[in-house]
């Protein structure tokens, strides 16, 4: 019997054989109407049915040759056939449950040919107990083929996604700059995924000015669109998604969208179907915090494996990591812009009047991600055509650094108003540090600062400073040959102590004086200005000295140098810059008188006043500058002690100072009707511009501007 199954087994191979490939499209249109699913990819369908004819081949050649199915040699083409299918993300049950079902129905053909060629059924059935254990010892062994080929490809896709999310990990999200971030996010996109990457945003989300969410911009686009789809919007362009779209949808929902072209699609575009060229895109909304901040969209075109479910999760991923980088670019944006904008409305907002030093400053925010710091300076005209140069630096960054700063800068001008010495005023301000750091401990955590504090005396060309933990200025002094030309100049910083940061509180700090010639320099800075990743403090300190050696006239000419030579393009800490340029005023414009503690001196002191006005070209301000120095050198003689001056300073006012050895300041008092004083220094407020007291080492000065006529008035020499 065995040799008739033989036998018979040839005569169905030999019968079947001139008829294999139409017995393959038979099969595979079998599985066609089973599996739909599996046959959306017509280039797939025609290598499957390459595999298919070949399995049938296979089959014939173990019926027709007698061998064992370890003899027969699977087509080449199932391995290629599973690793497409699992590219496509078809489950490999679905695969397995193919192969079975070819098989079976390979077998009901042969079934179908067996009887057309005997009548015998005994030999029929004999012959299909045989071909079915063939059958699924050749299907069991095929299988094993396939799922191998399937999983080594699954497994290649999920390293290869794994990197992919890697490489997202490490290159999006690099710096704090909202459109880079979204670059980044089409250039990763493209990485082996998508042909075409596009990314919107909110136009709120970039300009933060109120802008409806509808209108967005296209930020990013890669690679360029050059052969590929037709896209409607440009990168830069601002557009609105027409409502009822399908990213319209998505933006509303906030849910992705896989996207399949279909025989509906017609050529719209943007808001539309599916762009021409284009058999597959994924729609992601940018989600990050409970907001939307925009759309990607990812295109094949050129790619034939149409994006999967699979391919949607990993966009996803990718998308969300993205989504929250660019809210963190954007929330930084904001407080940056914020920081910035108080900042700046706490500096200088223009050159202070004043004759003492011509100024020029400059602040420049970090480029760095850290944020705007507490960065400050200030020019603080004092009495006597004295000029107070301040800079200082709070530790920290953002909204609070900058309110820190503005409340310290506030505070100089208030202690420097009653005109104390540079180591008194940072002991004051020191002061009020600690207090903001009781008041804000438990909220922001220690709060310290540095400060410089800088007092030029145009009259004497002293300079006072004193330091808080700042870094020491830079003094440029002109040198000159015997015969009086320039010749050079030099290039120092100061030998001083300097004090503790302020906010320890307890220690001292020291004035120091040293004279400046005329047309000397001053550059007060923060340590921003010399510290780099890229050099030390001493390498910036001789960039400084080469910069100031060859400085340029102009103050403002000088900051541009000194940016331009010692900062990169984008420094990694806030830097203010002061520079000043001294001025001395010219020995006609001050008259300096001696008196004795004598009420007879009081009527010297008035003539005194009179002649050096009447020089000076002042005669209409003789009558009130005669009654303010009667004033306040009677002042000076009731409740002071000698030594007693009296000065006049002719600058952009005329200043009139009296100084004595005591420290006992006056003060304005509310006089009754029948006292006989009290009235003297509120006669002398309601006839000047201004008036004070300043303390010296050696006592007190009390002092009163006036405004000069129209016509009149000195200049510095």
């Amino acid at each position: 019997m065995g040799t008739d199954v033989d036998a018979f087994l040839r005569r169905l191979a030999q019968a079947l054989r001139p008829r294999a490939n139409q017995s393959a499209d038979v099969l595979l249109r079998v599985l066609r109407a089973e599996l739909p699913e599996m046959w959306k990819d017509d280039e797939l369908s025609l290598v499957a049915l390459e595999e298919t004819a070949g399995h049938v081949t296979a089959f014939l050649d173990m019926m027709e040759h007698g061998l064992d199915v370890s003899e027969v040699e699977t087509p080449a083409s199932a391995p290629e056939v599973a690793r497409r299918f699992a590219r496509r993300g078809v489950p490999v049950s679905t695969l397995l449950r193919a192969y079975r079902l070819g098989h079976v129905s390979l077998l009901q053909m042969i079934q179908r040919e067996a009887t057309r060629l005997t009548g015998d059924w005994e030999l029929i059935n004999a012959a299909g107990l045989r071909l079915i254990a063939t059958g699924f010892e050749y299907v069991d062994r095929g299988s094993e083929q396939v799922v191998a080929a399937y999983q080594e490809e699954r497994d290649r896709l999920l390293r290869r996604r794994l990197l992919l999310t890697n490489e997202a990990s490490r290159r999006i999200g690099t710096t704090l700059d909202t459109a880079r971030t979204a670059r980044e996010l089409a250039e990763v996109g493209t990485d082996d995924f998508a042909d075409l990457v596009t990314v919107d945003l909110f136009e709120s989300v970039l300009q933060d000015d109120g802008t409806p969410p509808p209108v967005l911009r296209r930020v990013a686009q890669h690679p360029a669109p050059d052969g590929g789809p037709d896209l409607a919007v440009a990168t830069g362009r601002t557009h609105t998604y027409p409502a009822g779209s399908e990213p319209a949808h998505a933006l509303a929902t906030g849910q992705p969208l896989l996207r399949h072209r279909t025989d509906s699609d017609t050529a719209e575009r943007t808001g539309g179907p599916l762009a021409p060229g284009v058999h597959s895109a994924l729609l992601l909304p940018l989600r990050a915090r409970g907001n939307t901040l925009g759309l990607a969209q990812f295109f094949r075109h050129r790619t034939v494996t149409p994006f999967d479910e699979e391919d949607l999760l990993l966009a996803q991923e990718i998308a969300a990591r993205a989504a929250v980088y660019i809210d963190n670019a954007r929330r930084y944006t904001q407080e940056r812009s914020t920081a910035l904008a108080l900042q700046r409305s706490l500096l200088p907002r223009r050159p202070v009047a004043q004759s003492a030093a011509e100024t020029a400053a400059r602040y420049l925010p970090s480029g760095s991600g850290a944020g705007v710091g507490g960065d400050w300076y200030d020019v603080i005209p004092l009495s006597g055509a004295r000029v107070a140069l301040v800079v200082g630096d709070v530790v920290g960054r953002g909204l609070h650094a900058a309110a820190t700063m503005g409340r310290l800068r506030t505070a100089v001008r208030a202690f420097a108003d009653i005109d104390l010495m540079p180591d008194e005023l940072l002991t004051h301000l020191d002061d009020v540090v600690i207090r903001l750091q009781r008041e804000e401990w438990a909220e922001e955590g220690e709060t310290s600062a540095t400060c410089l504090y800088a007092i030029y005396d145009p009259v004497s060309r002293l300079c006072s400073l004193a330091s808080a933990g700042h870094v020491l200025p830079a003094v440029v002094t002109p040198l000159a040959a015997e015969d009086g030309t320039p010749a050079g100049r030099t290039v120092d910083f100061p030998e001083m102590p300097i004090g503790p940061p302020l906010g320890l509180g307890g220690l001292p700090f020291e004035t120091a004086q040293f004279e400046l010639p005329e047309g000397s320099l001053l550059a007060l800075f923060t340590d921003g200005l010399l510290e780099s990743r890229r050099r030390d403090v001493d390498t910036g300190r001789s960039l400084l000295s080469d910069v100031l050696a060859r400085a340029p006239g102009s103050p403002e000419e000088l900051c541009d140098r000194l940016l331009a030579a010692l900062l990169p393009s984008r420094p990694a800490d806030d830097v203010a810059l002061l520079v000043a340029r001294t001025q001395a005023l010219d020995p006609g414009h001050v008259a300096v008188l001696d008196l004795p503690s004598d009420p007879a001196a009081v009527s010297r002191a008035r003539d005194f006043t009179t002649g050096r006005l009447t020089a000076w070209g002042l005669e209409e301000l003789a009558f009130t500058t005669e009654l303010v120095v009667s004033e306040l050198v009677t002042n000076a003689i009731r409740y002071g002690k000698g030594p007693i001056q009296l000065r006049l300073i002719l600058q952009s006012t005329l200043t009139c100072e009296v100084s004595d050895a005591s420290s006992t300041a006056p003060h304005l008092r509310r006089a009754r009707a029948f006292d006989e004083g009290g009235r003297g220094l509120l006669l002398v407020a309601q006839l000047t511009e201004h008036w004070g007291t300043r303390h010296t080492r050696e006592g007190k000065v009390i002092w009163a501007e006036q405004l000069l006529p129209a016509e009149g008035g000195g200049v510095l020499g």
